[in-house]
C-alpha cells in the first residue's frame, strides 16, 4: 500500500478529498468527514482570499485553527478560478507574462496575483498540501496557446518553488508543494512540462487542464499522457475529478489523489450512491463497464413506504438508523437533516470505494 505523509498525518492511497470551498463541507459537519474514512479536504484559495481573507485566517491559527478541522488540508493555487473568470469575460482581467491581473469590478479595483503571492497566501492558510500557480487551458485550444501555457507554468512553478524555499527555510515541519502538468492534448508538451517540473522538484504533480470531452466524457487519452509525464514514485493528483467510475479508471492510469464536488452536490439533489453486491460483481469495483454501483433517487414514489436502508451494506449514520421512506419524508418536509444525512452517506460511499481500491 502506498502512503502520503503530511503534517496532518499519514494518508493511505488512493485517497479522495471532498471539496470544502469556503472551509466547510456543505450540509455536513467535519464529523461526517471523519466517519466517512476520508483523510482530508480540498479548500479554495481564491474564494478564501476574498472571504474572509488570508490575513484573518492566519490570525486565527490558519485553516486548521479557524475551522477546527483536524485532517489534511489541500489548497489550490487560485489560478484556475482566475483563468476561468477571465476566459468567460476578458474584461475581468488579463494573464501577463509575470502575473495575473484581475478586475472583478470591471476596471475599478484590481488584484495582481503572482506566483509569490500564491505561495504566501497558502502559507498563511497553514495548508498541508499546496499547489503551484499554473496557466490552465482547454485541451482543444490551439498549440500556440498550449505552448504559452507550458512556458508560463514552468516559469511560474520555478518562482513558486523559490518563494516556498525562502519562506520555509527555518520551518521544521514543512507543507508539501505540488506542481501542475499542462500541455493540452499534445503529448510532447505534456512530457516537456513534466520533465521541467521534475527538474525544479516537487512533492507531487497535478493534472492541469479541463479533463472532460465536449460531450462530458472522461478525456482518457489526455489524462493518461499527463500521468505518463509525471515522475514515477511521486504523487499523481487528478485535480477536480471524479465520479466513482472515473476514479477507478484513473487509479489504473496511476493517479493517487482525487477531489471534486460531486458526492456532496449529488446528495443535495437527492441522488445517493448504492454499492452493488460484490458477489454479483466478480471484478469488484474494477469492472470494465464501471457498474459496481448505482444511483438511487430518493424522491421516487417507490420509496415513500420503503423501510429498507438506502444501502444495506453501508455503515453510515443514515443507513445504520433510518429508512429510505424516512429520508424521503425529510426532503419533502425541507428538513435540513435530509441533506445532512444524504451527504454523510455519499461521503461514506467514497470512503468505502477508496478502501476497496486500496485492498483489491
Amino acid at each position: 500500500m502506498q502512503y502520503l505523509d503530511t503534517r496532518a498525518g499519514r494518508i493511505s492511497l488512493p485517497a479522495f478529498f471532498p471539496d470544502a470551498t469556503y472551509g466547510a463541507v456543505r450540509a455536513a459537519g467535519f464529523s461526517c468527514v471523519y466517519a466517512s474514512g476520508l483523510p482530508g479536504l480540498e479548500m479554495n484559495s481564491y474564494h478564501l482570499m476574498n472571504r474572509p481573507g488570508a490575513k484573518l485566517i492566519k490570525s486565527l491559527g490558519g485553516l486548521h485553527g479557524f475551522t477546527g478541522y483536524r485532517g489534511a488540508i489541500l489548497t489550490d493555487s487560485g489560478g484556475f478560478q482566475l483563468y476561468s473568470l477571465i476566459r468567460e469575460n476578458p474584461n475581468y482581467g488579463e494573464i501577463r507574462e509575470k502575473e495575473i491581473i484581475f478586475r472583478p469590478d470591471m476596471g475599478k479595483e484590481k488584484l495582481t496575483y503572482t506566483p509569490e503571492k500564491c505561495i504566501q497566501a497558502q502559507l498563511q492558510y497553514g495548508s498541508d498540501i499546496m499547489m503551484a500557480l499554473d496557466l490552465c487551458t482547454d485541451p482543444s485550444d490551439p498549440d500556440e496557446i498550449q505552448r504559452r501555457s507550458v512556458d508560463l507554468t514552468i516559469r511560474w512553478a520555478a518562482r513558486c518553488r523559490a518563494e516556498f524555499d525562502k519562506l520555509t527555510a527555518k520551518m521544521e515541519n514543512k507543507p508539501l508543494l505540488f506542481g501542475i502538468v499542462q500541455g493540452g492534448a499534445n503529448p510532447e508538451l505534456r512530457m516537456q512540462c513534466g520533465q521541467k517540473l521534475e527538474e525544479i522538484g516537487f512533492d507531487g504533480y497535478g493534472f492541469g487542464g479541463w479533463p472532460l470531452t465536449p460531450d462530458g466524457k472522461l478525456w482518457e487519452d489526455v489524462l493518461r499522457m499527463a500521468a505518463d509525464a509525471m515522475p514515477e514514485g511521486k504523487i499523481k493528483y487528478a485535480m477536480g475529478l471524479g465520479r466513482p467510475e472515473e476514479i477507478v479508471r484513473l487509479v489504473e492510469m496511476g493517479y493517487d489523489l482525487f477531489d471534486c464536488v460531486i458526492p456532496t452536490r449529488e446528495a443535495r439533489h437527492q441522488r445517493l450512491y448504492v454499492m452493488n453486491p460484490q458477489d454479483a460483481n466478480p471484478d469488484g469495483v474494477r469492472r470494465p463497464d464501471g457498474k459496481f454501483f448505482r444511483h438511487l433517487y430518493i424522491m421516487d414514489a417507490d420509496y415513500c413506504r420503503d423501510a429498507a436502508p438506502v444501502d444495506a451494506s453501508c455503515d453510515c449514520e443514515l443507513c445504520a438508523n433510518h429508512s429510505r421512506a424516512y429520508l424521503q419524508h425529510l426532503f419533502k418536509a425541507n428538513d435540513p437533516q435530509a441533506m445532512h444525512l444524504a451527504t454523510a452517506h455519499n461521503l461514506r460511499f467514497y470512503g468505502r470505494l477508496m478502501e476497496l481500491l486500496r485492498h483489491e
